[in-house]
């Protein structure tokens, strides 16, 4: 019997190429020009200069666009039914309005059938897909009872392997006059039913969601089943999540809107990312996290989208880019390095957000000679072609 080994591919003639390999190329995002990439089965085989690039069995010319990695979305909500348009129409009309926000979402969810969350998870995902996103995180959390909260990270986990357990996302309405009882839930039969299906434990400390000791009762409890600790940390205020985050030597603290002197520090000195999430800034008309501060202090620094159906409907990465740049401080280089290395960092992964031989072959073409132009061009599709595990999409 015979065995075959999967057809390479080289990319050539890439003007610009993003690998964010410092000893591949120029500066911290190792940018190579006139660039070449080969691609063995599901992954990068070879990166540099076109004029070195060594015979493969298939070539793609890429006639002078820019190339990086595939994006690397690291905090979304995508298990979920309905939309809130009415809510978003309200907010930015300037008009009250008292529906009940993620509530009315967990009821959506809990009366949805499990074919069509699964629908939606695909659509959501392709959605990201076709704009360069190649890795995503999916959270649970819109369910908020045993069984609601095992279905959704069990529909998760059949689409991605960046699953988070979030039954701490707000108190369920069920348990309203009683959250001790809904921390126990959530730490004892919930967690017992979802940890089998998740990578992470993520929780909302905030005013009105969970306080400092409820948190941190969570994220011990799913430390303690082999989960990794995830924060949503200083969204809407100051408060303890960040520094909690760090404690725990979480992967991730995520929103760090409103941050003391203290928070930075303890940011920069830990292992722990600071992901940025625009959407929500931009879907409320809330204040926009202040990047620089982070960057300057040596802190690493992700982008991510927030995809949900209330704060952040959006799951474009290219869009986030051009927000962050604008109006968080970052320059379009760090802005790209926080969209995929940075998203990697925050998954703790190092087969993605990077282009290099080893790396999993997730890479993106832009209709632009360079990856400035997702900035300079905000809201145009650029992303013309988009690898995914080695296969051409």
């Amino acid at each position: 019997m015979t065995t075959t080994s999967a057809p390479t591919t080289a990319i050539t003639h890439i003007a610009q190429l993003v690998t964010n390999d410092p000893s591949l190329g120029e500066g911290p995002l190792g940018l190579i020009q006139d660039a070449a990439v080969v691609i063995d089965g599901d992954r990068i085989a070879w990166v540099g200069p076109s004029s070195k690039a060594p015979a493969t069995d298939n070539a793609v010319d890429a006639v002078g666009r820019a190339g990086l990695p595939g994006f690397v979305d690291s905090h979304s909500h995508l298990v979920f039914a309905g939309d809130r348009t009415e809510e978003f129409n309200a907010r930015m009309s300037g008009r009250p309005y008292s529906a009940g926000g993620i509530r009315t979402t967990v009821a959506a969810t809990r009366a949805a059938a499990d074919d069509a969350l699964h629908a939606n998870v695909a659509r959501y995902l392709a959605e990201g897909l076709r704009q360069g996103t190649t890795t995503q995180e999916i959270k649970s959390g819109y369910g908020l009872t045993v069984e609601d909260e095992a279905r959704a990270v069990r529909i998760a986990a059949a689409h991605t392997d960046e699953v988070t357990f979030l039954g701490a996302h707000i108190v369920s309405p069920d348990y309203a006059d009683d959250p001790a009882g809904y921390v126990e839930l959530v730490t004892g039969p919930m967690l017992d039913a979802c940890a089998p299906h998740a990578r992470w434990v993520d929780v909302f400390c905030e005013r009105g969601a969970f306080d400092g000791d409820q948190a941190r009762a969570i994220l011990t409890a799913g430390q303690a089943k082999g989960l990794v600790p995830r924060v949503h940390a200083n969204q809407l205020g100051h408060g303890p999540g960040v520094q909690l985050a760090v404690e725990l030597g979480a992967a991730s603290a995520d929103h760090c809107t409103h941050l003391t002197y203290a928070d930075i520090d303890a940011l920069a000195q830990s292992d722990t990312v600071a992901t940025l999430l625009p959407g929500a800034e931009f879907s409320t008309r809330a204040k926009w996290p202040d990047a620089r501060p982070l960057l300057d202090a040596g802190a690493t620094v992700a982008l991510s989208t927030d995809c949900n159906p209330g704060s952040s409907f959006t799951s474009s990465m290219p869009f986030c880019i051009a927000l962050a740049v604008r109006d968080m401080g970052m320059t379009p280089d760090e802005a790209v390095w926080a969209a995929t290395a940075g998203g990697a960092r925050a998954l703790r992964r190092e087969d993605v957000g990077r282009i290099a031989p080893g790396a999993r072959a997730d890479l993106l073409l832009l209709d632009a000679p360079s990856h400035v132009h997702l900035a300079y061009r905000p809201g145009v599709p650029l992303v013309t072609d988009v690898w995914h595990k080695g296969v051409r999409l």
